[in-house]
């Protein structure tokens, strides 16, 4: 099976989608996400399988009935490839090939075969490369038909026989030799993104005092064109699934006195890997110091309910699962009226009606997140000598000024101003801050 397994990529190639769900399931076997997938890396789709089972057959996972059936269908529409939607161990990897006689990849390998087309920075091509090795390391004994002993120079073979005294032996299995190399990759893989993560930290812990928001959802939701519309980011934006591997950060201003840092992050799907969630840790750090999450959503996928799920998943898989979020219902334009978006609509009533796009609710946005910069208001007496300027200007430039009162060197001003911005306001050492109304 060696020549099925020289690449995992399936461009141009004609694929066989297969989803096997235990009849027990209640998720059902919907291969709509596997359809865009396998598309977004390039393969034809010129057949869908789809089985009910009532366990997971351990050697091929479908059993061996339903791969001789699937070994038919192969036949028929000439496939080059067949993809599962499920998570496939090594050995069922293999049985299925020989049964098959075509290359056969589970959904792992599939989004980490789209990731790696993707990748466009260093950074990006380093954390896949990661979690590729991370996926191949432990399949290594079940993938590959070259893993067979090497004679040792002046072993058994011919080649070993003209080695010379003192170049004899057992030889290593090629498994070995795979293993350390791999082994030996993905610690100076790990070394460089510890690098990259400490600049990342670093350039994080530099913005402390400015409140950080970060867009999360479901790939191909719209955070990229949310993040032009409302920054002039210049982001590159595409109509396919993970088009955005990098984190871009801008500054906005949502209100007269309210700069932010706002952030994307690559898109979530439903299960992903785990191996690309840990090598795209520094990426993700984005979300996990945000003070503020966006969730975008896509309103016009059908599916809408199941990505915000996924999407959670993820987030509660990073540590994110507590952060304040704000729900963003993306792309009404394309389905003002629709059954789906009143629900969401009513699941969600906080939740913000937007358009990237056109730009329609942005300013609604833009008052909802406003208020989560401020925490509420509260109406404050500030005393400060006349000299500190700063204090004046920050309140003038953070809040409204009701009243002031020069006298003796010192002022007094009224103001309203947002409770997160108190801390800032403190560190400017005024004389005192008193609350009058909160």
């Amino acid at each position: 099976m060696e020549k099925l397994r020289q690449t995992l990529r399936v461009r141009k190639e004609r694929a066989i989608l297969v989803a096997a769900a235990l009849r027990t399931s209640p998720d059902g076997d919907d291969l709509t996400e596997l359809t865009a997938l396998a598309q977004s890396a390039g393969a034809v789709v010129v057949d869908r399988f789809q089985q009910k089972i009532r366990k997971i057959n351990p050697a091929t996972y479908i059993g061996k009935g339903k791969a001789g059936q699937l070994r038919t269908r192969v036949r028929r529409f000439k496939a080059d490839v067949v993809i599962f939607d499920n998570d496939l161990s090594p050995a069922q990897i293999r049985e299925l090939e020989e049964l098959i006689e075509i290359k056969v990849l589970d959904r792992a390998e599939l989004i980490l075969d789209i990731f790696a087309t993707r990748a466009k920075t260093k950074q990006a091509k380093l954390q896949v490369e990661l979690a590729q090795l991370e996926y191949t390391y432990p399949r290594l004994a079940r993938m590959w038909s070259h893993l067979d002993t090497l004679a040792g120079a002046g072993g058994a073979t011919a080649a070993g026989a003209v080695g010379g005294i003192g170049t004899r032996g057992t030889g290593e299995q090629q498994l070995e030799i795979d293993r350390r190399l791999v082994n030996k990759r993905i610690t100076e893989l790990k070394r460089e993104l510890a690098n990259i993560d400490r600049r990342r930290i670093r350039e994080i812990n530099g913005r402390r005092g400015l409140f950080k928001i970060c867009l999360v959802g479901y790939t191909n939701a719209g955070k990229s064109t949310l993040l032009n519309t409302l920054t002039d980011a210049g982001v590159v934006v595409e109509d396919r699934l993970f088009a955005t591997l990098d984190t871009h950060t801008r500054k906005w201003t949502p209100a007269r006195g309210a700069e932010v840092l706002l952030s994307d992050t690559i898109g979530f799907v439903r299960n992903l890997p785990h191996q690309l969630v840990a090598s795209f840790k520094a990426t993700l750090e984005e979300a996990v110091n945000a003070d503020l999450l966006l969730h975008v959503i896509d309103v016009s996928n059908p599916d809408a309910l199941k990505q915000i799920e996924s999407v959670n998943n993820v987030l509660a898989e990073i540590g994110c699962g507590e952060k304040q979020v704000l729900m963003v219902l993306n792309k009404v334009d394309i389905v003002r009226k629709s059954g789906l978006l009143e629900m969401l609509q009513t699941l969600f009533p906080n939740a913000i009606s937007i358009s990237a796009k056109t730009a329609l609710g942005l300013d609604r946005l833009s008052r909802a997140v406003t208020d989560q910069y401020k925490g509420g208001q509260v109406t404050l007496r500030v005393t400060a000598g006349q000299s500190n300027g700063k204090v004046q200007s920050y309140l003038r430039a953070h809040g409204r000024i009701l009243n002031e009162q020069y006298s003796d060197g010192q002022v007094q001003i009224d103001a309203t101003l947002g409770k997160n911005q108190l801390p800032a306001l403190k560190s400017l050492h005024p004389q005192s801050v008193e609350i009058l109304q909160s």
